[in-house]
């Protein structure tokens, strides 16, 4: 998995080991984790990766919403006062 630093490929191995352990009562290698982090990485990788980037979208869009409605409130009325 080239995208995760070797810290946190680690880290994530780590847990997947911890995981077949303590809920599984299994225990696997280093190997194995790896192949299994390799596995997630791959397969549902893109799936978390586009809810990201989907819940990024959201958030600018709220934040365009947002100064749209400000910038609207700093308008002046223009033009001659309509007469009674």
């Amino acid at each position: 998995m080239k995208s995760l630093k070797k810290e946190e490929r680690e880290y994530v191995k780590e847990r997947i080991k911890e995981h077949f352990e303590l809920d599984r009562g299994e225990e696997i290698g280093d190997l194995a984790a790896e192949q299994m982090v390799q596995v997630i990485a791959e397969e549902m990788g893109p799936f978390f990766y586009n809810k990201g980037i989907e819940d990024a979208r959201q958030m600018v869009e709220q934040k365009v919403i947002n100064i749209d409605e400000d910038l609207r409130s700093l308008e002046r009325p223009a033009g001659r006062p309509k007469r009674s």
